[in-house]
């Protein structure tokens, strides 16, 4: 902003994460400033709002006659960046008609249903750079505006507590090992189930998906770029009838180091807890939720606690602002980020179809370029 007015920005979708952690996000950012809303209807659009301490305007498939669409307010001069928090299927067409009308865009994360859709996203933003509309990088666009960007939304990336577990493993040296566990026991009658596009998924693995990005975005992240995986095998199976296809997926990773660690996911099992290890050579570094523990050789342990870190979204929403203010992009929002920790739990639901076989990771060590 630099002394400059507020960025004004846009919220598309008004479901549960954008009610609960973006609009809270954008309210508390000095930077931004909310203009309008959009939802399938108008309800939806009033019930996000009520909670916005100044009007907003509303936009929905309802009113598309009375000029009050997606288009609509696309074509607001007002508004200069969206979030997206669509339903999976949904939002690849959303991010592509934002971008064309060169609005900045914070999509949520997974980047799309699957790996080869996502890479002809990202191709098609790289397009929109050579028709000079939008496009990467820190340019400017025609009429010395800047150029909208890309930003994918994966807010593990910004806990502070795996920033300074990532810190530490590097201090504690080579990478001997890892292991990944994440358990959840997902019920009918839950806030999350109850949203009748995740209770019958039309993309691949269901639950696994949409929450499992953020665990391989946090193996990712500890293990840093010297450590990219390079090769999994995987077993799958679905224990719980509601929660199709599979549930539950338990992997045998290697790294381009040649070290090979182990990652389980299930959204319906009775395991309790979540938690990463790494094992360096001066110790080990074990992450939970808001808590870090670093032990070494010796036996010495210190744990550093992080009641206030939140979900990351705040955090996350506010480095994307700076971007747009700075024109300098931060690598955690890169598409291609996104699209490497999508890679990881396909090929795992992937190897898991074919009873364990094992299947190369091609994306791991791309240079980034958003």
């Amino acid at each position: 902003m630099a002394g400059g007015a507020p960025i004004g920005v846009a919220l598309i979708g008004s479901g549960i994460f954008a009610r609960e952690q973006h609009l809270p996000a954008v309210l508390s950012n000095p930077v931004l400033s909310l203009k309008a809303i959009y939802s399938r209807t108008l309800h939806s659009c009033s019930t996000l709002s009520s909670s916005v301490p100044h009007k907003v305007d509303w936009y929905s498939e309802e009113t598309v006659e009375d000029g009050r669409g997606l288009k609509d307010m696309l074509s607001n001069t007002n508004i200069r960046a969206v979030i997206i928090a669509l339903p999976i299927i949904l939002q690849p067409e959303f991010i592509k008609r934002a971008l064309e009308a060169g609005k900045s865009v914070l999509s949520e994360k997974p980047i799309s249903k699957d790996v080869e859709s996502a890479k002809s996203l990202i191709e098609y933003y790289k397009s929109l750079a050579e028709l000079n509309v939008g496009g990467a990088g820190n340019d400017v666009g025609a009429g010395g505006s800047p150029k909208p960007t890309w930003s994918v939304a994966e807010n593990w990336r910004f806990l502070e507590s795996h920033a300074l577990a990532a810190k530490e493993i590097q201090r504690l040296g080579r990478v001997l090992g890892f292991r990944a566990n994440v358990n959840r026991n997902i019920q009918p009658g839950g806030k999350y189930f109850e949203t009748s596009w995740r209770k019958a998924p039309e993309y691949q693995g269901g639950f696994l998906l949409d929450g499992g990005v953020h665990f391989t975005a946090a193996l990712r992240m500890l293990l840093g770029s010297e450590n990219a995986l390079t090769r999994l095998s995987a077993f799958s199976v679905e224990l719980q009838e509601h929660l199709p296809p599979v549930d539950t997926v338990n992997a045998t990773l290697k790294t381009s180091t040649g070290i090979s660690g182990t990652m389980a996911i299930s959204m319906g099992t009775t395991f309790k807890g979540t938690g990463f290890t790494v094992a360096c050579e001066k110790g080990t570094v074990t992450v939970g939720r808001s808590q870090v523990a670093v032990c070494d050789n010796d036996g010495q342990e210190v744990i550093k606690d992080f009641p206030n870190e939140g979900q990351g979204v705040a955090q996350e929403v506010e480095t994307w602002a700076t971007s747009m203010c700075t024109g300098v992009r931060d690598a955690r929002l890169y598409p291609e980020e996104a699209l490497k920790d999508l890679e990881v739990l396909e090929a795992m639901l992937r190897s898991g179809e074919r009873d364990g076989m094992p299947v190369d990771l091609k994306l791991q060590s791309a240079a980034e370029q958003s």
